[in-house]
């Protein structure tokens, strides 16, 4: 350690002063409470951060005046860095050390020559600090050599758009006087032709007006002749009135004379006034097959496109659907219940438009219980008995109605299709069925 007397001529540098406060201000936290400096023992309390920024001064003031706390904080220097301490107390400065941990040991060890040592690391460090300031005008200088060369730059761009925009405005004044021009000479020629249109119109009035009386004489021969023709007209209107009155009369006195038999007719056979469809008495029937004529439906094939729209003309035509075969068709995916919604929403329209009557026949043979559908105006839903199949109940159908009455029957199942065939039904794919339904 070097003598009492020997001492700094001048403040230490900044940046070794912060070092040395930030080394006291750690070694605070690890000194018992009773080696502590009185003025320090606040500070110590401290969290090591607030110690360095809040008692900065104090810890300074307390490492110069009080030399055994110095001591104990270079004693913690000497441990963290033994080979730099060794090194200063021979009096040798390590070339590579950086200059503020050279400055900070230098200042607690006190070694010979310390004084001397931190004034050499000063001394380092204003040439660093010069040396960077002049680096740091040199970037400055380069990059105010660069702004300037790039506003240049930017200033011939604007210089040449600015030319090249005065060149177009230029060739665009030209064009806009020739255009001016062209239009003097076509104002000029149209108001040439206007005086000769003028004269032409004045003339055509004077034509007009010496051509008026002929006119008018020969539009009131004319106006006699359309009276003539309208009281022509009049009179074979009224003729032709008082000819299909007869007819219509004689139409009407049929039809009210076909209207009362009609009524003495069911009168007689005690008909009741609501009509009840062969269908609906199908679980009553004998199962004797009554002779349905077949449906010839023009001829066509069972696959073609327009065998249902012709099917649905014919008067009084009962459609019976194999239900489930139609629905697995199209929208097998569907649980049972939404193919039945489904396939019930589309009838409902069919029904709507053509006004058939509709039967559809759901496999009810292994149904636990009732099934509740709600079926549209107009069609009727039914459902096969237990130990029987919804092919049987089709086939009970067919057979319950009368003969004569035309029976279609939409089923793509071939057994079903050749049995109803054989009974006089015409059958029809389940694809029809679907694509008409589609297109409704």
């Amino acid at each position: 350690m070097s003598s009492a007397g020997e001492g700094l001529s001048r403040p230490l540098p900044e940046q070794v002063r912060v070092n040395v406060v930030d080394l006291a201000a750690q070694v605070l936290g690890s000194v018992p409470a009773a080696s502590i400096p009185p003025p320090l023992r606040g500070i110590a309390k401290f969290d090591p951060r607030k110690r360095a920024k809040l008692g900065s001064a104090p810890i300074a003031a307390q490492l110069e005046n009080d030399k055994k706390f110095r001591e104990l904080v270079a004693e913690s220097v000497a441990a963290g860095w033994p080979e730099l301490v060794t090194a200063l107390a021979d009096g040798n400065v390590p070339p590579a050390a950086d200059p503020v941990l050279v400055a900070a040991a230098a200042y607690l060890t006190r070694p010979p020559g310390w004084a001397e040592m931190i004034e050499a690391a000063r001394t380092d460090l204003e040439q660093s600090a010069v040396a960077a300031e002049g680096s740091e005008r040199e970037e400055v200088v380069a990059r105010l050599r660069e702004q300037l060369a790039t506003q240049k730059t930017a200033a011939k761009e604007d210089a040449d758009r600015l030319r090249e925009q005065i060149k177009l405005a230029r060739a665009e004044n030209s064009d806009l006087r020739r255009k001016l021009h062209d239009a003097r000479e076509r104002a000029k020629s149209a108001m040439r032709r206007a005086e000769e249109m003028e004269r032409a119109a004045e003339e055509a009035r004077v034509a007009a007006s010496a051509a008026g009386s002929a006119g008018e004489s020969e539009l009131r021969r004319l106006r006699e002749r359309l009276a003539d023709a309208e009281r022509q007209l009049e009179a074979s209107r009224r003729a032709a009135r008082e000819g299909r009155s007869i007819e219509e009369a004689r139409i009407r006195v049929l039809l009210d004379a076909l209207q009362d038999a009609s009524a003495g007719l069911r009168r007689e056979l005690a008909l009741p006034a609501t009509i009840s469809r062969p269908a609906d008495s199908v679980a009553a029937s004998t199962g004797e097959r009554p002779g349905v004529r077949g449906v010839p439906a023009r001829a066509l094939a069972d696959d073609d496109p327009q065998l249902l729209d012709q099917l649905l003309a014919l008067p009084q035509v009962h459609l019976i659907i194999d239900g489930y075969n139609v629905t697995k068709t199209g929208y097998g995916t569907l649980t049972l219940a939404d193919q039945r919604n489904r396939l019930m929403a589309g009838l409902g329209g069919l029904v709507a438009q053509t006004r058939v009557e509709v039967t559809v026949v759901f496999d009810g043979a292994e149904l636990n219980s009732p099934v509740q559908v709600v079926a549209p105006r107009g069609v009727r839903v039914l459902f096969s008995a237990p130990g029987e199949i919804a092919d049987d109940l089709i086939r009970r159908l067919v057979r319950a109605e009368p003969p004569g009455r035309a029976i279609a029957v939409v089923s793509s199942d071939r057994e079903v299709a050749e049995s109803v065939r054989r009974m006089g039904a015409r059958p029809v794919p389940s694809g029809l069925l679907l694509r008409r339904l589609g297109r409704a």
